[in-house]
């Protein structure tokens, strides 16, 4: 059994090399990614195509409708179930907490409370709160990141302990075996461009229309995303189209930027091809 991971920035190529690793060694694809989850989500979240899904099954895609939840927990799952029905697999993507919960795992979180949350959203400045409750995490979060500022909350509500703390426990599973390549790209930003471009040719405005039409609302969280809310607030808001895509454009590059960061905490070093190749080698043939 063999597990290899490809991390990455947003629009490096990552699910392509997935794709030629799986193809060579007959692994099984993990999707490391917090927005392809989604159902009818297929042009914004940059989801393979069909056909390819088709010939080459992915796990942790198109397992939620746009109002569903789909935690850590149930990738972690997914990534066990993958390993117990495959020899071989490959885990791609760039979302951080996915690829963390692997390699360095931390205790198990509680589990969301709905009733909870309503009231925390409903509290005028949660940040404020946060700063209170936990400065620790209140300092790694931006003060307009709204979702994480709620989780951390509802998490010291559930437990009595700030989240910080409880992330410091022991886990509950040790961190997976698996060859790891963060795999990056030159002028990264032009591709991003171009990843856009193609979006926007094949439907990208059409696809967010049709959501709202079919009642998926604005707030919903993969609709408040980046890869969303601007198409949305042209479509809504009358905002220029062009400067929708200007800031779609603007905002996954910042993602970019963050996974960059993020990685460098890790200790991951850019690789190259080659590096992927050996590193595939290593881990499908123990």
């Amino acid at each position: 059994m063999g597990i290899l991971i490809i991390g990455g920035p947003t629009a490096a190529g990552k699910s392509d090399a997935a794709l030629a690793i799986a193809e060579q060694y007959d692994a099984r694809i993990v999707s490391a990614d917090a927005m392809t989850v989604y159902r009818l989500m297929d042009i914004g979240t940059a989801k393979p195509d069909p056909e390819i899904l088709n010939r080459y099954p992915h796990d942790c895609i198109n397992v939620r409708d746009p109002d569903g939840e789909f935690t850590v927990g149930d990738f972690v799952d997914a990534v066990e179930a993958a390993q117990c029905a495959h020899k071989n697999v490959v885990i791609v993507g760039g979302t951080p907490f996915y690829l963390a919960a692997l390699v360095r795992p931390h205790a198990p979180l509680p589990v969301r409370d709905p009733a909870l949350r309503e009231e925390l959203e409903a509290l005028s400045d949660p940040y404020v709160r946060l700063v209170e409750v936990d400065p620790e995490i209140a300092h790694r979060l931006h003060p307009n990141d709204r979702v994480r500022i709620i989780r951390a909350l509802e998490v010291f509500t559930l437990t009595g302990s700030p989240m910080s703390e409880v992330q410091r426990r022991p886990p509950v599973r040790p961190p997976i075996e698996a060859e790891v390549v963060w795999l990056d790209r030159d002028g990264l930003r032009a591709r991003i461009d171009e990843r856009l471009a193609r979006m926007m040719s094949s439907g990208y405005r059409a696809e967010a229309e049709g959501l709202l039409g079919a009642g998926w609302g604005r707030d919903l969280k993969p609709m408040r995303s980046f890869a969303y809310r601007h198409i949305v607030s042209n479509i809504l808001d009358n905002l220029d189209i062009e400067e929708a895509i200007r800031l779609t454009a603007r905002d996954t590059w910042r993602l970019a930027r963050k996974q960059r960061s993020w990685a460098r905490t890790m200790g991951w070093k850019p690789g190259t091809e080659d590096a992927l190749a050996g590193a595939a080698e290593r881990a499908f043939s123990r």
